[in-house]
């Protein structure tokens, strides 16, 4: 299966949340994994996945990006890749691996990341290009199920 990642460029701010809610947190079919796991979206992830901080030391996530906006698509894209980079996340609180989130890497470093609640349904947590941080990620033990 070859997949599209195009970019998106839509008008405004809410043209992309528009197309968020639409494709992904009301859409008629769920978003389905490569290997069968439900992944369900909540509108309230939007400002999370589509802003940044405009000082990375501060996580204000006060400025939309259209960097990440314009990859709206890939999102779902990358769900359903079976050739993407599978690493375990990172849990900043605890400061270890945590094996329930699921970071998925594709085009050498966009990241969807994943909260594995069973084996069959999960939660988005956030996509970014991560061109600050893909070595670290990388670097992540190999992702093989909860």
């Amino acid at each position: 299966m070859v997949m599209a990642y195009q970019l998106t460029q839509l008008p405004t701010e809410d043209a992309y949340r528009q197309l968020y809610l639409q494709t992904y947190c009301y859409a008629a079919s769920p978003i389905i994994t490569f290997d069968k796991i439900e992944v369900r979206f909540f509108a309230e992830r939007f400002e999370h996945a589509f802003y940044e901080s405009k000082n990375r030391q501060i996580a204000d996530k006060a400025l939309f990006s259209t960097i990440r906006a314009e990859r709206i698509l890939w999102i779902k894209d990358t769900l359903e890749d079976p050739s993407a980079v599978l690493r375990v996340g990172w849990d900043k609180k605890l400061k270890k691996y945590d094996k329930s989130y699921r970071v998925a890497v594709v085009k050498n470093d966009y990241v969807v990341i994943i909260w594995i609640k069973d084996r069959t349904t999960a939660k988005f947590i956030t996509a970014y290009v991560a061109d600050n941080s893909i070595g670290k990620i990388l670097g992540s033990p190999e992702w093989k199920g909860i």
